[in-house]
């Protein structure tokens, strides 16, 4: 899965990236970088905040992804006009299932959200009482089933609906776990070659038993057919963020599955009262939402591939120069699926840390975010505009040179 410059060891599986690499190396060493384009924003600036170039991926922390035009387009339109909430989140998820291929989906503010709203729909499944007293469970199935090697981090959105977690390592674990207060299995998607319980093991033991199972996917797009296959697996309900892989709205993600299931859901969402009515999520989301994931399905996979490889082989070409550096290409097997590119090296050798790496990339004009691994950094390809990677590439050379 990987391709290494500085004398590190080439894999098989790189047939697309070297036909990039190829291509680049035929019109000689990698070009300088373009003067810094310009990242000062009046909006930004008001309150003075700088923007910078994103080269760890679309995460939260730095606005998740930049919307094509599509979608923004979309979202201007839908502000413009009054409609009826309720109609509108049931006739998007139709919409979006059916683009996806998928029997039900509804809008949520984001994978977290979505998260809680498969909670609160499967303890209690759509019962206008129930919803009314949430986080009180009382006379509910409350507890949920969780593999202590998917521990998410937003286990919270869970707990907020009055729910147990019940922790298990292992398949006799779990068949002890489950009982008549079980609501839900949840399973994180990217945390699967960890687990000691697999999907398709986990899947199988929530329809012998009949609990619903949840899927966590929330970065696992590309590859496009993600979009629909663990619904396919047989997990009851799986959220994705829209604000990652299909570049929609931050501020939005999709629940799908189980017809039942996400009617429930809707049920425990704004605009309707009770423990989903903070997580409002308005026309211009859902509108968005949609239309990002018009534009993904029909989208040339492809050739957006061959786009990021060819920025990670500028990096890597440009990284043949720095003495005592590694690079490497790095594709993630699950969750971000794109190139990355991992820089290493021996810090004690070499005078400075990862920590010193990412500060001054941070520090310089454009600014620059990368990721900081234990022996090096990461720089994503997938959040890069127009010919940023140039600039990267060259500001790696400078500070690691340097």
């Amino acid at each position: 899965m990987a391709n290494k410059v500085n004398g590190m060891q080439h894999t098989t599986n790189r047939r697309r990236f070297l036909a990039a690499s190829a291509a680049l190396g035929a019109a000689g060493a990698a070009p300088a970088a373009p003067a810094a384009r310009g990242y000062h924003s009046d909006i930004y600036a008001k309150v003075g905040v700088r923007p910078l170039i994103n080269g760890v991926g679309t995460v939260t922390v730095l606005g998740g992804s930049i919307m094509p035009p599509e979608v923004v387009g979309a979202m201007e339109e839908a502000s413009r006009h009054f409609v009826p909430m309720l109609e509108l989140q049931e006739k998007v998820g139709a919409r979006i299932a059916e683009l996806i291929g998928v029997p039900a989906a509804m809008v949520t503010c984001g994978a977290a959200s979505a998260i809680q709203v498969a909670a609160a729909a499967c303890v209690a499944r759509g019962n206008p009482e129930f919803l009314r007293r949430l986080p009180d469970t009382s006379g509910m199935k409350n507890e949920i089933v969780q593999q202590k090697s998917h521990r998410s981090g937003y286990e919270a959105q869970m707990l907020q609906c009055g729910t147990k977690i019940v922790w298990v390592e292992t398949r006799q674990e779990l068949d002890r776990a489950i009982n008549d207060r079980t609501a839900m299995m949840f399973f994180l998607n990217k945390a699967d070659p960890d687990g000691r319980i697999k999907r398709a093991e986990w899947i199988r033991v929530g329809k012998e038993r009949g609990v619903p199972t949840f899927n966590d996917a929330a970065a696992d797009v590309p590859p496009v057919g993600n979009l629909s296959l663990y619904v396919k697996e047989g997990f009851d309900l799986v959220t994705f963020s829209g604000g990652k892989g299909l570049f929609g709205p931050q501020a939005s993600g999709i629940l799908m599955g189980s017809e039942e299931l996400v009617a429930a859901g809707r049920k425990a969402i704004s605009p309707h009262g009770g423990i989903g009515r903070g997580m409002k999520v308005g026309k211009e989301e859902m509108m968005g939402l949609l239309a990002a994931v018009e534009r993904y399905v029909r989208l040339d996979h492809a050739a957006e591939r061959r786009v990021l490889d060819g920025r990670a082989a500028h990096v890597l070409k440009a990284l043949e120069k720095v003495k005592s550096v590694q690079a490497e290409l790095h594709i993630p097997e699950i969750a971000n699926h794109v190139p990355h590119v991992n820089v290493t090296w021996d810090a004690g050798r070499a005078g400075f840390t990862p920590q010193d790496i990412v500060g001054r990339l941070r520090d310089g004009d454009p600014p620059i975010a990368v990721s900081q691994m234990k022996d090096g950094i990461r720089v994503s390809m997938w959040t890069l505009q127009d010919e940023e990677h140039k600039i990267v590439a060259s500001r790696l050379q400078q500070v690691l040179k340097a």
